[in-house]
C-alpha cells in the first residue's frame, strides 16, 4: 500500500548532549533524545539494563497467599490442573508452571481448552473432567478474571482456584478464588501493568521457589515468546524479560524451539522480537486456532529432539491450513463488504467462518480500512467475535459501553473477544457505530518517521550497528523509522516473483540500496528517475564479505512537497531546517518575481499555489521565495503569502535580510 499520509519531523533534532559526552553516537543519541531518553543513566537502563529490573513478585496482590496455597499442595502431593489458554501466552504460560510444579513432585495436569469445543476461560465441564481426575486446585493462567461463576462452581466440587491473569476487569466483582492475581486489577501496585500471561505465570513460581533469577533462567525462552506474541510494551521489566529469552533461544533453546527454528529456516544465531513474532508465534497460535492446542504445549515440554522435529513439522502443516483458511475467510469478508468504503467500525458475521482464524482476518481488515474492526462466527444460536482496534480506538471500553447487546466480552483495549446472540447483531453494530463516531481517535498518520535524515553520513555503518542497542524491538518500543526526502531514484526493479521492490537511491554523492518487502514497482507507481520520498530502518547487509547499510522501506512515494511547502509559509522558523537544502539563487528569485508576481493576487490556497511553482525550480525554493518577498515587503495583503498580491516598496528589498533567509543560513550549518 503506498502510503499517502506521513508524519515527517521538519525541525532540527534535538539531541542530548550528555548521551553525546557519554559516547553514545549521533544518530542514536537523536533517537533516544526524541524518545524521551536523555540522561545516560536513562540510556544505560534501556540498552544494558540487567536483573535490576526485575520486580519482586510478592508486590503482586494475592501472591502471598497463592505462594502459601500452592506449598500446601506440594507439601500434602496434591493432584493440581494448571488451566490455561490456547492462544501463544496461554501456552507458554502453561508450560511454565506445569514444568515447574512437576519438577517440585505434583502430579500436575496441563488442561487448554479446545477453542472451538469450550471457547476461552474455565467451564463447569472441564471442571467436571478436572474433579473426576483427583484435582484438588486448579491455577488458571492467562485466563479467569472474570471466572466469578465457575470459581464458585469449582468450590462447589471441592476444586481450590487461584487465578493468575493479565486481563482487564474493570466492571463486576472478581472471582472469589482462594488468590487472584492480575497486575491489571483496580489498585494493584505492582510496578509492572504490561506483564504478559506468561510473565504473571513466571512471577507465581519465582514466588514460590524463592529464586527470581534462577526461575527467569530457567523459563526465559517461554516467557519472551509468550510476551512477544501478546504484544506486550517491552519496556523495563518486559524488555529485559524478551532480552533474556532472545539470549536463551540463541544459546540454549528447549528442543522444541530448536525445531521450530530449523523448520522455520530461521539462523538461530541471529533472533531478534521480530523473529518471535513472525516465525514461531504463528506456527504456535496455529495450533490453537484449529483446536490442537494441545499439540504445542506438548512440544515445547517434550525433551526428546526427534519427537519435538515431528511435533514442529505437524505445527508447520497447521499452519498452512490456518493461512488457506485465512485466505478463505478474507475473501468471503471482502464479498459481503461489496467493494464499498465503511465509515464506521466494521461488524461481519458468518457462519463459515472458522472461529480461531477470524482474528486475523479482523486484523486485516482494521490495517485496511483504517478502522476498528469485528468479526463474528456464528454457531446456532450464538456467536463468539474477534476485535481488533485500529487508532488508539479503546475496544474495551467501547464494548463495555455496548455490553447490553452482548452475551460477554473481554480483552484489551486492542483486542477483545466478545459472545453475542445472532439477533442483537445489528443493534450492536449500531451502538458500536454511535459510540465511535462520539469517542473517534483524532486521525492518524499513516506513516509516522522518527527522524528525518539530512545528511547521509549518519547512516554509516558505525551508526547503524549502534542502533542494535535498542533490540529487541517490539510494543512501545518500535523500531526506528527514518526518512530520505527528494532524493533520486536510480533504479528500481522488481525481485521475487515481483513481490518485492529492490531500488537504489543517490542522496548526494551518497548510494543506498534498499528492499521493499511485499510492494512492486507498478503498485507504487515508481520509475527510475523520481525524486523519491522513502521512510525505513537502515540494517547492516552482508554479503561475499561486503558489509554495506541496506534500507528495509516500510514506505516509498514519488516526492511530495506539500507539507514543507506549507511549513515555510505559514510555520514555525524552527521547521526551516529541514528546507536549507533548498535555498534559492539569485535567479530563482527574478525569475519567480517576473513570471509568478504580477497584477493578480496569487492562489489564496496552497493546493492552488503550487502548481504555479516554475518548471526547474523545487516547490520549495518556490515557497521560500514567496516568503522572502512577503517579508520584505514586496507581497502585502492575503493570509500571509496566501492571496497576498505585489506591492511596491522605496527603494531595494534586502532579501537575504529576511527572517526566512538568516534562518535558512543558519540551519544550512546545523547538524544533529
Amino acid at each position: 500500500m503506498n502510503q499517502k499520509r506521513w508524519s515527517i519531523p521538519y525541525a532540527r533534532p534535538k539531541v542530548s548532549k550528555e548521551l553525546l559526552a557519554a559516547g553514545y553516537g549521533p544518530l542514536l543519541a537523536a533517537l533516544l533524545t526524541q524518545r524521551g531518553v536523555t540522561t545516560a543513566s536513562a540510556a544505560r537502563l534501556l540498552t544494558e539494563g540487567g536483573a535490576e529490573c526485575l520486580n519482586d513478585p510478592m508486590l503482586l496482590g494475592g501472591m502471598a497467599v497463592a505462594k502459601a496455597r500452592i506449598l500446601q499442595a506440594i507439601r500434602l502431593g496434591e493432584t493440581v490442573a494448571v488451566y490455561g489458554d490456547y492462544d501463544v501466552d496461554g501456552i507458554t504460560a502453561t508450560c511454565i508452571v506445569t514444568d515447574y510444579l512437576r519438577g517440585r513432585g505434583l502430579r500436575c495436569l496441563a488442561y487448554i481448552p479446545d477453542r472451538g469445543e469450550e471457547g476461552y476461560g474455565l467451564n463447569h465441564i472441564a471442571l467436571d473432567t478436572l474433579h473426576d481426575q483427583g484435582v484438588t486446585l486448579v491455577i488458571t493462567v492467562d485466563c479467569g478474571i472474570t471466572a466469578v461463576e465457575e470459581t464458585e462452581y469449582a468450590r462447589s466440587l471441592g476444586i481450590d482456584v487461584i487465578i493468575t491473569d493479565h486481563h482487564e476487569c474493570k466492571n463486576g466483582p472478581l472471582p472469589d478464588a482462594v488468590a487472584v492475581i492480575d497486575c491489571k486489577m483496580e489498585g494493584e501496585s505492582y510496578p509492572n501493568p504490561y506483564l504478559a500471561g506468561v510473565g504473571v505465570a513466571l512471577k507465581l513460581v519465582s514466588a514460590v521457589d524463592g529464586d527470581g533469577v534462577g526461575m527467569l533462567e530457567r523459563y526465559a525462552d517461554l516467557v519472551a515468546v509468550g510476551t512477544v506474541a501478546d504484544v506486550m510494551p517491552l519496556v523495563e521489566e518486559n524488555r529485559y524479560l524478551v532480552s533474556r529469552g532472545i539470549r536463551k533461544l540463541e544459546e540454549d533453546p528447549l528442543p522444541g524451539f530448536a525445531a521450530m527454528l530449523h523448520e522455520a529456516g530461521v539462523d538461530a544465531k541471529r533472533l531478534t522480537a521480530t523473529t518471535i513474532g513472525f516465525s514461531l508465534a504463528p506456527r504456535l497460535n496455529a495450533a490453537g486456532r484449529l483446536g490442537q492446542a494441545f499439540k504445542a504445549a506438548d512440544l515445547l515440554m517434550c525433551r526428546d529432539e526427534a519427537e519435538a522435529a515431528a511435533l514442529a513439522g505437524e505445527l508447520c502443516e497447521l499452519n498452512r491450513q490456518r493461512q488457506n483458511i485465512e485466505t478463505e475467510i478474507w475473501q468471503e469478508a471482502q464479498a459481503q463488504l461489496s467493494g464499498e468504503t465503511p465509515d464506521g467500525p466494521i461488524v461481519l458475521a458468518s457462519d463459515r467462518w472458522h472461529q480461531g482464524v477470524i482474528g486475523i482476518a479482523a486484523s486485516r481488515l482494521a490495517e485496511q480500512f483504517g478502522l476498528p474492526a469485528i468479526m463474528i462466527c456464528l454457531m446456532g444460536d450464538q456467536g463468539k467475535g474477534s476485535c481488533r482496534s485500529y487508532g488508539g480506538f479503546n475496544l474495551y471500553d467501547a464494548l463495555a459501553a455496548c455490553s447490553e447487546h452482548l452475551l460477554g466480552f473481554g480483552g484489551h483495549a486492542l483486542a477483545a473477544g466478545l459472545t453475542i446472540a445472532p439477533d442483537q447483531i445489528d443493534a450492536f453494530r449500531s451502538a458500536l457505530t454511535d459510540y465511535y463516531r462520539s469517542h473517534m481517535p483524532a486521525e492518524q498518520p499513516e506513516l509516522r518517521c522518527d527522524l528525518l535524515i539530512r545528511d547521509p553520513a549518519l547512516l554509516s555503518i558505525e551508526n547503524v550497528r549502534e542502533l542494535d542497542l535498542l533490540e529487541p524491538y517490539g510494543n512501545g518500543n518500535q523500531k526506528p523509522v527514518f526518512c530520505l526526502s527528494d532524493v533520486e531514484l536510480e533504479s528500481v526493479s522488481d525481485v521475487g516473483n515481483a513481490r518485492h521492490m529492490r531500488v537504489r537511491v543517490r542522496v548526494g554523492k551518497a548510494r543506498f540500496e534498499g528492499i521493499f518487502f511485499s510492494h512492486s514497482s507498478e503498485e507504487l507507481g515508481l520509475r527510475e528517475g523520481d525524486r523519491v520520498d522513502l521512510a525505513f530502518t537502515p540494517q547492516i547487509n552482508e554479503y561475499r564479505g561486503h558489509v554495506s547499510v541496506q534500507l528495509v522501506l516500510c514506505g516509498a512515494r514519488k516526492h511530495s512537497a506539500e507539507d514543507l511547502c506549507e511549513e515555510i509559509l505559514m510555520g514555525s522558523p524552527e521547521n526551516f531546517w529541514a528546507a536549507a537544502c533548498y535555498c534559492p539563487e539569485r535567479a530563482d528569485f527574478v525569475r519567480i518575481w517576473r513570471e509568478r508576481c504580477g497584477e493578480e493576487p496569487l492562489p489564496d490556497s496552497l493546493e492552488r499555489l503550487l502548481p504555479l511553482c516554475p518548471p526547474g525550480i523545487a516547490p520549495e525554493s518556490f515557497c521560500i521565495c514567496l516568503k522572502a518577498f512577503w517579508e520584505g515587503g514586496l507581497l502585502r495583503g492575503g493570509v500571509g503569502v496566501l492571496g497576498a498580491k505585489r506591492a511596491e516598496i522605496d527603494g531595494k528589498a534586502d532579501l537575504e535580510a529576511t527572517e526566512i533567509m538568516r534562518s535558512l543560513r543558519r540551519a544550512a550549518q546545523e547538524q544533529i
